[in-house]
C-alpha cells in the first residue's frame, strides 16, 4: 500500500509556487455594474491588487425566511395531541403507549401498533330505509369521528371502522322508522342530531368520540316523487281557484254596490243625460227616448245637452 504526500513549499526557498497574477480592469468589471473601457490598461503582474469591499444585500432583496426553531420540549400540542400514538404490546400484551419518535423495542417480543387519533370521515353506505308512513327512502350518511383512548380502540374491538358503520346503519333505521316523511325532509339535523347521540354511548366503550353525523342526501323513488309533485300541484291549482273564487265574490259586491247606487232616481237621470250627449255627437243620427217624464222636462234637458232630440212619451 503506497501513500503519497503533498509537497510542502517554502515561501524562503525556491520551492514556493508563483504568486498568483490578478487583472484589476477585469476584477473590477465583475464585481461593479459600470465596467471598464474597452482598452486595457498595462497590468502589474507582480503585485496583487486588494480585494474591493462587497456591498452586502439588503433585506428587501432577500427571500423571506419561514425557519423557526420551537424546541422539542417546549412544543404543546392541542386536544388531539400528537395526532400519531404508538401501542406496545409485549407476545400480544399491552404494556405500555408511546409518543412518536424513537423508541427502543425488542423485535423478538415486542411490537409497537400506530394509533391515528386525527379526525377521520367515513362513509355510511347508502341504505333503504321505511318511515313510519309505509314509505321507502333511501338514506345516505357520513360519520366524523376520532380515537380519544387509543388502547380501547386497538385491544377493545377487532374492526372500528365497520363496527361504527354497522352502528350507524342500525340507528338510522331506528331513528327514521320513528318518523313520517315530513319530519324526515323537513328535520333532518335532529335526525341526525338524535343519531349521534345514540351512538356516542356505545363507541365510548370503543374509545371513540363522535363529532358529528350528516345527512348527505334523502332519495325518493319514482312513484313516490311523481305523487309528491303531483301533489304539490294540485296544492298550487287549489290555493289559485281560491284565490279566483274570492276574486270573483269581490266583484260581485262591488257590481252589487254598483247596482244599489243607480238604481236612485238621480243616478237614472245621469244616465239619461249621457246618452242624450252620446246622441247629440253623432252627426246625421236620430233617436228615439222613451221617458215617462213630461214634455217640458224633456225639452229642458235636452237644451241642458245642447243636442235637438225627438221625443216620444209612452
Amino acid at each position: 500500500m503506497s501513500s503519497s504526500i503533498a509537497p510542502s513549499y517554502n515561501h524562503a526557498t525556491n520551492n514556493s509556487p508563483p504568486a498568483l497574477q490578478y487583472d484589476d480592469n477585469e476584477l473590477h468589471r465583475y464585481v461593479t455594474d459600470d465596467g471598464p473601457s474597452h482598452s486595457k490598461a498595462p497590468v502589474d503582474r507582480g503585485v496583487i491588487p486588494p480585494q474591493p469591499a462587497l456591498i452586502p444585500l439588503r433585506k428587501a432583496d432577500m427571500q423571506p425566511s419561514y425557519a423557526q426553531d420551537l424546541g422539542s420540549g417546549t412544543v404543546t400540542h392541542g386536544f388531539y395531541g400528537s395526532m400519531m400514538t404508538g401501542i406496545g404490546a409485549c407476545i400480544g400484551a399491552f404494556y405500555k403507549s408511546v409518543d412518536p419518535g424513537l423508541v427502543q423495542v425488542n423485535v423478538c417480543s415486542e411490537d409497537i401498533r400506530m394509533v391515528d387519533v386525527k379526525i377521520q370521515l367515513t362513509t355510511v353506505p347508502p341504505q333503504t330505509v321505511q318511515t313510519k308512513d309505509n314509505v321507502s327512502v333511501i338514506v345516505d350518511s357520513v360519520i366524523s369521528w376520532h380515537i380519544v383512548s387509543p388502547y380501547r380502540a386497538a385491544f377493545g374491538i377487532n374492526n372500528l371502522t365497520m363496527a361504527l358503520v354497522e352502528r350507524a346503519q342500525t340507528t338510522l333505521r331506528q331513528v327514521v322508522g320513528g318518523r313520517v316523511l315530513q319530519s324526515v325532509i323537513s328535520d333532518r339535523e335532529g335526525l341526525a342530531q338524535e343519531v349521534a347521540e345514540i351512538i356516542e354511548t356505545t363507541a365510548e366503550k370503543w374509545g371513540v368520540s363522535i363529532e358529528s353525523i350528516l345527512l348527505k342526501d334523502i332519495n325518493f323513488s319514482v312513484e313516490l316523487q311523481q305523487s309528491l309533485s303531483s301533489a304539490a300541484t294540485q296544492k298550487r291549482i287549489g290555493e289559485s281557484k281560491v284565490i279566483a273564487a274570492r276574486a270573483e265574490v269581490d266583484a260581485a259586491k262591488l257590481m252589487r254596490q254598483a247596482a244599489d247606487i243607480l238604481a236612485s232616481p238621480a243616478a237614472m237621470q245621469i244616465r239619461q243625460l249621457e246618452a242624450l250627449q252620446a246622441m247629440a255627437r253623432t252627426s246625421g243620427s236620430k233617436g228615439t227616448l222613451c221617458s215617462d217624464a213630461s214634455d217640458e222636462d224633456l225639452s229642458h234637458r235636452a237644451a241642458a245637452c245642447g243636442a235637438s232630440a225627438e221625443a216620444v212619451t209612452a
